[in-house]
């Protein structure tokens, strides 16, 4: 089989042209973790929101599966058998019988290792990319069921919008949002771990009843009306104390953005982005001039949300159920 081939960042222009998949980043409006479980993870009540911070994954033929990456951060991804758009690529060609001879070019936009899926975003951009490039015409049941076999996040990076994940977060149920919701990612320096963010959760709730997670019909509710203002009152995360715990700097980040006029803040997953939801377009300028002005992260992003899942280029021939939304 084909080994990944570790390479410097390339520039896109030095790219080939293929089948150019986007891709978008995520918030977790609520994250509601269970007690470990048996095989290590946890049941959760994951409500996701897709938001418009994009990854772009190219795929090209090649002699061999190769991984290239260009943008911010990009020395920070891994450029081997174990990035997520390798994973898929081998998962994929494995399921139809392929060598999976590819170049995917990483295009990084996402915050690396920040609480919003990039490395999820990338998986699923690359599998749609490459049913694209070999025509293998996965359905898109066995897309989502290939996505669930790489991450827990993957399934949401490929369907988008807007959607309640329970499991391990890979059983999506689509959520109904009745309007656009603004937002600022403060971007942290350095990342955190999501598997030392659920140990660090597993410390601080050793010996308590940790509670059945199951969806806030009022974050729900918010969601289907569009309300802002009522979203704010609901957003949750449970990873947050840990989060905080591991790198407590996050909570003058938190203090900083609410200080500007954010409606409500809270840290992005496991972190260490936080997310902070605002009234609109003026609010989140005023927010992310603040928050870079205090001094507390490296880097604000303002961006709207929901947001289409990974959706190929125009002209590419995309796999059944993957339309220009990302959605069946």
């Amino acid at each position: 089989m084909s080994r990944a081939h570790a390479e410097g960042a390339v520039p896109v222009s030095a790219v080939r042209t293929g089948v150019t998949v986007r891709v978008p980043a995520k918030v977790n409006v609520q994250l509601a973790v269970g007690a470990a479980r048996p095989d290590g993870f946890h049941d959760l009540a994951n409500v996701f929101l897709a938001v418009g911070l994009y990854d772009e994954v190219t795929a090209t033929p090649a002699d061999e599966l190769r991984i290239t990456c260009s943008g911010p951060d990009a020395a920070q991804v891994p450029l081997d058998a174990t990035n997520l758009a390798a994973r898929a690529a081998v998962a994929l060609a494995e399921r139809y019988g392929i060598e999976p001879a590819v170049h995917l070019h990483i295009a990084k936009d996402i915050p690396v290792a920040g609480g919003m899926a990039g490395g999820s975003a990338d998986g699923a951009a690359a599998l749609v990319a490459c049913d694209a490039l070999w025509g293998t015409g996965a359905s898109r049941d066995e897309l989502l069921a290939i996505c669930a076999e790489l991450g827990s996040d993957v399934p949401f990076s490929l369907v988008g919008g807007a959607a309640l994940g329970t499991g391990r977060g890979e059983k999506l149920t689509p959520i109904e949002v009745g309007g656009s919701f603004h937002w600022v990612f403060a971007v942290a320096d350095g990342g955190l771990s999501t598997p030392a963010v659920y140990g660090e959760f597993d410390r601080l709730t050793a010996g308590a009843d940790v509670p059945e997670p199951t969806a806030s019909p009022a974050l729900l509710a918010a969601l289907r009306s569009g309300d802002s203002g009522a979203l704010a009152g609901a957003l949750s995360n449970g990873l947050q104390l840990a989060a905080l715990s591991l790198r407590p700097s996050l909570a003058d980040t938190l203090a900083a953005g609410t200080e500007a006029g954010a409606l409500a803040a809270l840290v992005s997953g496991s972190g260490p982005t936080t997310a902070f939801l605002v009234a609109d377009e003026a609010a989140a300028r005023k927010v992310a001039a603040a928050l870079m002005a205090s001094g507390t992260c490296r880097e604000a992003r303002v961006a709207v949300s929901p947001a289409p899942g990974a959706t190929a280029a125009p002209g590419a021939t995309a796999a059944p159920g993957v339309t220009a939304s990302g959605t069946a």
